[in-house]
């Protein structure tokens, strides 16, 4: 088999291996999956190895398409589209999914659904991986839908508890909302091009009717909706503002799900998609202002969101959120080799960040609020260090990767719009602070809770592994000989010494203001209480975004219901069935009125009709 499909399908046959065959035997079910993964992962080195060489090799990656359907014009394969772009999320999700597939080895240890976390954890990576590889609309929204399917089961793998069942679905059905409008894109993008093939549509060559000059104006409008519609998707899957609301409460399933959706799947997929399609994207101007717009307030209100929060993983989510915000707007400012760059350092140091809160979890006996812990540097070490270069790299501290990926965003903001600079600076300085709030009340200062202290623990060395080798990618990952000749894009604007130390210094203002406020023995969050006011109410609050939408859901929708019960109840039942059903009776009992069966009557009746036809012709 092609190595291509092989990454791809072997994750699916170990899902059904599992499912089928081996979910009594536990480890064997966690072997098959991980060897699974491991497998796609030095394929995808393979790949790149060879990708990297060029040559007539390099050209032939793409294994031959097959058509899956042809009805009249429209012609659907099912193929893979090897190159540049897709080879490095091939990297990324492998790579980094095989960290968390191995510390998933520790994390879930003693789980009664163990081979059933196993079996759902190999069925997204399939999910994942069949959007990255996908050369066509129709099959990237096959598995973009799978991938939705997916994260289902694992937001929702504890269903006992209500909790985790009601952010399964609320996951769903807010990216049912995004999916809408990507569907309807994608129409389209057929209507105006004959095609969905990614290699075939040409924007330069509409179909007849846009292409005529009196309508040139008219494709220009309809490539900005197309676009916009486009975007809907990866607003509901990258957790863009205002569809943002699903991706905090994600944090119900286990933390080795949340470090694969915040690093490596689900929310990359959004951000990889519009770098996919960029050629749709980059000659509508106006839409490209409006991704650029809704990724940069994305980014500054979830970071504000981000320095009220006491979750351990919450604070992580609402992080995920900003730096995702991040990279749509370089997508919006049509710099996506900007986006994919942050998407993948991003990876490595979310999933650090994510597995490292699961560490300390397990060593809290899974407690997660960080009030809670205190002084846990000395008890974890392992986990202390590595989780420190994951917070510096996610702050943008030179030279670790964040830092490269962030600020050539930021570099190109300063070049295309100062208003989404400002904004971006501004998550910047509030990233390292809430950043360094985590660390420091997690970490440092007095135990809080003595009991859980004193049995707390390092983690076993397979949970440890993974955060080490992900510490390692969040240090390298930002510059490399190869690495960077192929992915990291270079910025004239670089060797602006006063705007570099500008992006130095803000971050390195962020930790030394949340230095200041939270390394303490006892540390309290009542100087930032007593400086916001009731605004720190309503950002602890989450600026009331689910209390509006259960508003919206409660009123407007059970408005639109009861009207919609009335008019079903009484224009449709009553006066159009009902209606037509009681004339058409009424009209039967007149009828039958007139069958008296009697023969004078009848001859009454008919000599009546003679004359009335008489006196119509003569007289009329």
């Amino acid at each position: 088999m092609n190595d291509v499909w092989t990454i791809l399908f072997a994750p699916l046959a170990a899902a059904a291996f599992i499912t089928l065959f081996t979910r009594r035997w536990k480890m064997l079910s966690a072997g098959i999956s991980c060897a699974a993964i491991l497998l796609g992962f030095v394929l995808s080195v393979k790949l790149f190895l060879a990708f990297s060489a060029g040559g007539e090799h390099a050209a032939n990656l793409s294994p031959a398409a097959v058509t899956w359907l042809e009805l009249g014009s429209l012609k659907i394969e099912f193929g893979a589209m090897v190159d540049r772009l897709s080879i490095l999320m091939l990297l990324v999700v492998t790579g980094v999914g095989s960290a968390i597939h191995i510390y998933s080895l520790g994390y879930m240890k003693g789980d009664e659904g163990f081979s059933r976390f196993f079996a759902c954890l190999s069925l997204f990576t399939f999910s994942m991986l069949g959007i990255v590889l996908s050369n066509n609309f129709i099959q990237i929204f096959i598995f973009w839908e799978l991938v939705g399917v997916s994260s289902y089961l694992l937001i929702g793998y504890y269903y006992e508890k209500k909790s985790a069942s009601e952010a399964g679905n609320k996951a769903f059905l807010v990216n049912r909302i995004g999916d809408f409008g990507f569907m309807l894109g994608i129409l389209v993008v057929w209507w105006m091009f004959g095609t969905l093939n990614f290699s075939d549509i040409d924007v330069t060559k509409p179909n007849e009717y846009l292409a005529s000059p009196s309508n040139s104006s008219a494709f220009s409008v309809y490539l900005g909706i197309a676009s916009l519609l486009i975007f809907m998707g990866a607003m509901g899957k990258s957790a863009q503002f205002p569809l943002h609301v699903w991706l905090p409460d994600a944090m119900e399933g286990p933390t080795p799900v949340s470090a694969l959706i915040h690093a490596a799947t689900m929310v990359a997929a959004g951000v990889y998609m519009l770098c996919r399609v960029s050629f749709l994207l980059l000659p509508s101007v106006q839409a490209l202002e409006i991704i650029a717009w809704i990724g940069g307030i994305t980014a500054v209100m979830a970071a504000v969101i981000a320095i009220a929060q006491n979750d351990i993983k919450r604070i992580l989510a609402y992080s995920t959120l900003s730096q995702l915000g991040y990279m749509v707007m370089a997508v919006g400012l049509a710099g996506t080799d900007q986006a994919m760059f942050h998407l993948t350092t991003h990876a490595f140091f979310k999933a650090l960040l994510f597995l490292g809160a699961g560490s300390v979890i397990v060593a809290m006996h899974h407690e997660q609020d960080i009030w809670k812990m205190g002084g846990l540097w000395r008890k974890t070490p392992i986990t202390f260090w590595t989780f420190l270069i994951g917070v510096l790299a996610l702050g943008g501290v030179p030279p670790l990767s964040g830092f490269w990926s962030k600020d050539g965003i930021l570099l190109l903001a300063h070049e295309k719009s100062m208003p989404l600079f400002v904004l971006g600076v501004a998550t910047a300085g509030l990233t390292a602070f809430y950043m360094g709030r985590e660390l420091f009340v997690v970490f440092c200062g007095k135990p809080r809770d003595h009991h859980a202290y004193e049995h707390a623990h390092e983690s076993p060395w397979v949970m440890t592994l993974p955060l080490v080798f992900l510490a390692i990618l969040s240090v390298i990952g930002g510059f490399g000989n190869k690495v960077s000749e192929l992915w990291i894009p270079h910025h004239e604007g670089a060797h602006d010494l006063g705007l570099t130390a500008l992006l130095i210094a803000v971050p390195l203002v962020g930790f030394v203001v949340s230095a200041a406020i939270y390394w303490k023995a006892e540390p309290s969050d009542a100087p930032v209480k007593n400086m916001l006011g009731g605004l720190y109410t309503v950002i602890q609050n989450k600026f009331y975004f689910d209390e509006i939408y259960q508003w919206i859901v409660d009123n407007v929708q059970g408005t639109i219901a009861k009207l919609s019960e009335w008019f079903d109840l009484w224009i449709l039942q009553r006066l159009g069935i009902g209606g037509l059903s009681l004339g058409t009776g009424l009209l039967g009992r007149t009828v039958r009125l007139l069958q008296t069966g009697n023969i004078g009557t009848y001859a009454f009746l008919f000599g009546l009709g003679v004359t009335l036809i008489i006196y119509w012709v003569v007289v009329k």
